[in-house]
This record gives structure tokens, sequence and C-alpha cells, in this order.
């Protein structure tokens, strides 16, 4: 992740979360500032950039003390070697758990009751940007998810998936939109 002031990444949480509420891409700044005050998920990234600042510098009592007022507040469970991209967007943030060195791209959408980690030690997910994860959606172990890709909800993920892919069942099943029945990929 690129090295950038405080101000800076949180401008563009702001900026990318508006347009992850399909706001345009050139959001005017009202609905920008709009978003930075009124929106659960920027606080949360606010909390979370805060955070990695604290870690930067080796403050832990704040860092632990932050990360706690998330869970509380928020009911969610950012670890502390998470990547988070610009603009990723809680829904719903209750219940969302990204765990262990989890990379989650930018303006990736959570539905809400997510688990982004491991399953056996061996490893956490990469998710690329623009990536929908449905309700009750979990994603485990060391895999990657394409760029554009679609969680359906309550789906199990421990296989890669391929960008614009659309993912259902448990385990997960890849499917391409437009795609024949019979071409399937196991995700």
């Amino acid at each position: 992740m690129k090295s950038r002031t405080l101000l800076s990444q949180l401008v563009t949480d702001a900026i990318e979360l508006t347009r992850a509420h399909g706001l345009g891409q050139a959001p005017e700044a009202k609905a920008v500032v709009r978003q930075a005050l009124t929106n659960d998920s920027f606080q949360l990234l606010t909390l979370t950039r805060i955070r990695e600042r604290c870690r930067r510098f080796h403050v832990p009592v704040v860092n632990h003390l932050l990360r706690r007022a998330q869970t509380m507040v928020y009911g969610i469970e950012i670890g502390n070697d998470v990547e988070l991209g610009e603009g990723v967007y809680f829904v719903h943030p209750i219940g969302i758990v990204i765990g262990g060195n989890a990379k989650v791209g930018n303006r990736v959408r959570f539905m809400g009751n997510n688990t982004v980690g491991t399953a056996k030690e061996n490893g956490y997910p990469t998710i690329e940007d623009d990536v929908t994860v449905g309700a009750g959606a979990r994603i485990l172990g060391p895999i990657r998810v394409g760029k554009g890709a679609v969680i359906g909800a309550n789906s199990v993920v421990v296989r890669d998936v391929p960008a614009g892919a659309v993912v259902t069942g448990i385990p997960g099943v890849a499917r391409m939109p437009g795609a024949a029945a019979g071409a399937q990929k196991g995700g």
C-alpha cells in the first residue's frame, strides 16, 4: 500500500465510497462530504487508517483501544495485518471478520456477517477491486477473488475465483455470466 498522509487517504476513501454508492466517477464535493459525515463505512475506514498509523509509529495501546472500539460500536473485527483498499464499503458491518493478513481491494462491498480468513492456518485471501461479498459469505484460505466477482449470499469460497465470476453454493461454484451451464469452475 502506498505511503500517504492520513488526510489524503481519508479524502480518497470518501471519494471511493461515493463512487461505490453509484454516485458517479467524478462525484460532486457535496456527495463526498455527505458520505464522510454519515456513512458508517467511512467511520470504520477512519478508525482503521488511524490504527494503521499507530502500528507504523509503534503506538500499540491506541491501536488496541481503537480495535476494541471498532468491535464494540460496529460489531466488526479487522485484524492488525489486514490491508484494506480505498473505499471499502461495509453495507452492514455487524458480524464481519477480516483476519490475518488478508488483502481487500478498492471499492469491495461487504453485505454483512462475512468472514474473510483461514480455516486451516494456511494463509489468507486476496480480494481484488470491485468485488461484492454477499451476506453471510465466507472466503477462506490462501485464494484470490478476481476483480468484479460477486460472491453470493451464504457461499463458502475455498478456491480461486476468476475476475467477473459469480459464486454460489457450499462449497462455492464460480460461473461466468452468460456462460453455458456446462462451463463451470469450482470456487
